[in-house]
């Protein structure tokens, strides 16, 4: 038996890189796969998308898939992928959420179109489908007939961490964190399980950015795989992935507190904020710092 066999996946952001490999994955561990992919280049623009040329891949091997051209930062085109999966298949198991591009700026020199569109692509493109997907599921529940659900959202080492040049990705990265931890907790009762990976791979936002000998894109999915699977109980959970290296990310944590029982003074504040801050590990650094 593979470890999807029967089950029903969305894959966004598809056509290229760590979605297609990701689709193929689970393609191959028996799900049946509704590849999405907008088409657009490197920095958001129109181009024709290969989604139906991984639908022929995922065919070609005696798997079931369909290719679907939904802006999934339309929060009506995102609905419709969702219904899709469900008027096509007769149901919806996994959500993986990876559809994003960049437009890599210093932050003085980053325009507020630049800003709006990395935000748009990554936090509302990961929103609109998994509200929708949520809406499903929680119907599904209401009806006894709960489906044993699950998410993957994709993070990055640059929304954990934060990155030099990247302030919108950043920021957009690290709010996926934050949806994931709360879609966790609010899903947990209709069967769903919600965690995101922070990859890291050789792929077209990466090329000629970073060291040419980073990990193939193929290197993630075996996990996402699992975390798609009925076997995966995790959940609210952040996991990177640096080819053969798996990471639980520990996340924001309560640190050292000073409580005075009473409101403080401006000129306490310094040196009880010193001590914390001696008491604890110093933060990772930023990359590109």
């Amino acid at each position: 038996m593979r470890l999807l066999e029967g089950r029903i996946a969305i894959v966004t952001g598809a056509g290229r890189g760590i979605g297609r490999a990701h689709a193929l994955e689970l393609a191959r561990q028996g799900a049946t796969v509704v590849v999405n992919d907008l088409g657009v280049s490197l920095a958001g623009e129109k181009q024709d998308s290969p989604a139906d040329e991984v639908v022929a891949e995922i065919l070609a091997m005696g798997g079931e898939a369909v290719a679907n051209g939904a802006d999934v930062a339309d929060f009506a085109q995102a609905a419709e992928l969702i219904t899709q999966a469900i008027d096509t298949f007769g149901g919806l198991d996994i959500l993986i959420n990876n559809a994003g591009f960049v437009r890599d700026r210093m932050l003085v020199n980053a325009t507020e179109d630049e800003w709006d569109a990395v935000i748009r692509v990554h936090l509302k493109g990961h929103f609109a489908p998994l509200r929708h997907a949520a809406a499903y599921w929680r119907l599904e529940s209401k009806s006894e007939r709960q489906r044993v659900a699950r998410v993957i959202n994709t993070s990055s080492g640059a929304g954990l961490q934060g990155s030099i040049g990247q302030a919108a990705y950043a920021a957009a990265k690290a709010g996926i964190v934050g949806l994931t931890l709360v879609a966790a907790a609010e899903l947990a009762r209709v069967g769903v399980a919600v965690n995101a990976i922070a990859p890291v791979a050789r792929t077209r936002m990466t090329e000629g950015v970073f060291d040419a000998r980073l990990p193939e894109p193929e290197d993630n999915s075996p996990i996402v795989a699992w975390l798609s699977s009925v076997d995966c109980e995790l959940t609210g959970r952040v996991l990177e992935i640096e080819g053969g290296k798996l990471t639980l990310e520990d996340g924001w944590r309560h640190g050292a507190s000073r409580d005075l029982g009473r409101r403080w003074q401006a000129g306490e504040v310094g040196d009880a904020v010193r001590a914390m801050a001696a008491e604890g590990a110093e933060p990772e650094p930023v990359y590109g710092a």
